[in-house]
């Protein structure tokens, strides 16, 4: 009976310590958390000392660096590396109770001996580092990394916790060092590296950097083809693209490649609009021969460079008209496909919009529509480009007809809603501004948003610009102007745009010509005017329906084209602050980010 009682009285002991350590466990975490740094130092000495639990040393520790309390930290640290040596995070608690105090010297010769008396032991060396970096010593962390890293005598040891450090304290030199040491034998971390780096460098400098580090390991080892297709993503980065070119075509010649590098990275410079490096790239292709796997990738993709350096400035005629025979050569030799359609679409937008031969390039739509075994889209996308040439030609109740079937086929889709914005857009340049205003308000509530914009532009435009007769006569004028260059008939629309002014002076619609004229000299790459149109607008008309656009596009010309960045940033971060609701605030908040050098997207 006796032994009974007393178990009772032993287990009621026990539950009632439990619960006195459950509460002041939560009073602790409760203090810690309300900042309240003293009561909770209190309560962790307590539960430390009795349950000896790291878990509350760290917050008594913390706790007593919070209320300066050092003597009290190092007399308790001192304590328990006598008591537990093997321990490495009290060495570096007290470390950081020097540091924190100004004794820098101590802290370091502390932290310099934990690194040296590491026993041989990637584990330990792993404790260490994981101690130092909970309590932020990063240089620390790494310099036991790097110490383990040369007493196991393994170059790649803690790779990935090494590559963590230097990229959160963006120490770039370390990190391109890292890097360009691993990839040799581990080449799969050639995509990281890239996002990474982009991630972290700011300017050409940095990429210099890496450029010097990737050369210097080219002399080295020049048969570690990841070295030279690295260098060729700096050259990229740089906007350096004949020196990628040169890089390309050396390393293909030296490895008797299959050209799928080059031919990828040729696409690459497309799609960066260096069409006068991309051709090079395709023509080196094409000289390997016909046996090649990429000669008739390569031949079409040419072909479609030669396009879009055509149509992205000024052009001359013989270049154009050289351009569409070669689009000829290929429907000859393939014959009109679902696969050559391609082909003939831009043949007939040359013939149209730069050769000025309408009925050509109508009846090679036409052609178009015969062609078998189409996908609808590609066949609605053939009726709009027709229903384009029946404007030309001044068929409007054509062009309505046949941008009516892709509405109608396509309802509630994208590209039924821009068959509907085409039509709207045509009695727009008739002059029909009230039916043109009625068909764009209801494409406001598109699900396209690119459409949605575009119509709600179209609207207010309209509604803007018809409060007096003199207003709505210099409306028509800016929509003669519109269809000008509607048909690239750019020097036009620009005399046009001049000569509202002149006709109707004081007219509402002088924000309207200045992104009229920006979009003109964009297209003919005379960027510096449309600079100045944009800057004026910016400046001048803060309550434009087009100063979103503005922003946006005079920072994507800096951007993209004027290598400022900082200017580029700069409207960024306007656009998002003033124009929260504008179409572009994610590509900006997006483009921004990048700019400044935050992770995005890795």
């Amino acid at each position: 009976m006796k032994r009974f009682i007393l178990l009772i009285f032993l287990s009621c002991s026990f539950f009632t310590l439990l619960a006195q350590n459950d509460i002041d466990e939560a009073l602790a975490y409760q203090y810690y958390q309300q900042a309240d740094y003293e009561k909770a130092a209190v309560l962790l000495e307590k539960l430390f000392n009795k349950t000896k639990n790291d878990g509350y040393f760290e917050l008594y520790f913390n706790a007593l660096i919070k209320i300066k309390k050092y003597s009290e930290a190092e007399s308790l640290l001192k304590g328990l590396i006598k008591q537990y040596p093997q321990k490495s995070q009290y060495a570096v608690a007290l470390g950081r109770v020097y540091q924190e105090n100004g004794r820098t010297a101590e802290a370091n010769k502390i932290f310099q001996e934990a690194i040296a008396n590491t026993p041989k032991d990637e584990n330990k060396f792993r404790d260490l580092a994981n101690s130092f970096y909970r309590f932020e010593a990063y240089d620390m962390a790494a310099a036991t990394f790097l110490q383990g890293r040369k007493l196991l005598a393994d170059d790649q040891l803690f790779l990935y916790e090494l590559l963590s450090i230097y990229r959160f304290k963006k120490d770039k030199l370390a990190l391109i060092q890292e890097y360009v040491n691993a990839l040799a034998l581990t080449p799969q971390l050639q995509l990281q590296a890239q996002n990474v780096l982009a991630s972290v460098f700011e300017s050409n400098a940095d990429y210099q950097l890496l450029q010097a580090a990737l050369l210097k390991k080219i002399q080295k080892d020049p048969q570690a083809e990841v070295y030279t297709e690295m260098l060729i993503w700096q050259y990229i980065q740089q906007q350096e693209y004949e020196m990628a070119l040169r890089q390309l075509i050396a390393q293909d010649k030296r490895t008797k490649g299959d050209g799928t590098l080059l031919y990828n990275t040729a696409n690459t410079f497309v799609a960066n609009k260096a069409y006068t490096t991309a051709i090079k790239a395709y023509e080196y292709l094409l000289a390997k021969g016909t046996e090649s796997d990429f000669y008739l990738p390569a031949k079409i993709e040419l072909v479609n460079a030669k396009y879009q350096l055509a149509i992205s400035g000024k052009f001359e005629k013989p270049a154009i008209q050289a351009l569409a025979n070669e689009y000829e050569a290929i429907l000859a030799q393939y014959g009109k496909t679902p696969q050559s359609l391609y082909a003939l679409q831009r043949l007939a937008y040359l013939q149209a919009y730069y050769l000025n031969d309408l009925k050509k390039a109508e009846a090679t739509l036409e052609e178009g529509l015969k062609i078998q075994r189409i996908q609808p889209t590609d066949m609605a996308q053939l009726k709009m480009d027709l229903g384009d040439i029946y404007i030309l030609t001044k068929q409007p109740w054509e062009a309505i007809l046949v941008y009516e079937q892709v509405a109608k086929q396509f309802e509630n889709q994208p590209m039924g809603s821009e068959a509907k914005y085409r039509s709207a857009k045509l009695f727009f340049y008739v002059g029909d501004f009230q039916y043109a205003k009625s068909q764009a308000d209801v494409l406001k509530a598109s699900t396209s948003q690119l459409i949605a914009n575009d119509a709600l532009n179209l609207s207010l435009l309209i509604s803007d610009n018809l409060q007096s007769k003199n207003d709505s006569l210099a409306l028509k004028m800016y929509a003669d102007a519109d269809m000008l260059q509607f048909m690239n008939r750019s020097s036009e629309a620009l005399v046009k745009l001049d000569s509202i002014d002149v006709a109707f002076p004081n007219n509402s619609l002088t924000d309207d010509i200045l992104m009229a004229k920006a979009k003109i000299y964009i297209k003919t790459n005379d960027l510096e005017k449309a600079v100045n149109m944009l800057k004026e607008l910016i400046d001048a008309h803060h309550d434009s329906i087009w100063i979103d656009d503005a922003l946006f596009t005079l920072a994507d010309l800096y951007d993209k084209k004027l290598d400022k960045p900082d200017e580029a940033k700069k409207l960024y971060q306007q656009l998002m602050n003033d124009y929260p609701g504008s179409m572009f605030n994610a590509e900006a908040r997006k483009r921004f980010r990048n700019i400044r050098g935050d992770n995005v997207g890795t």
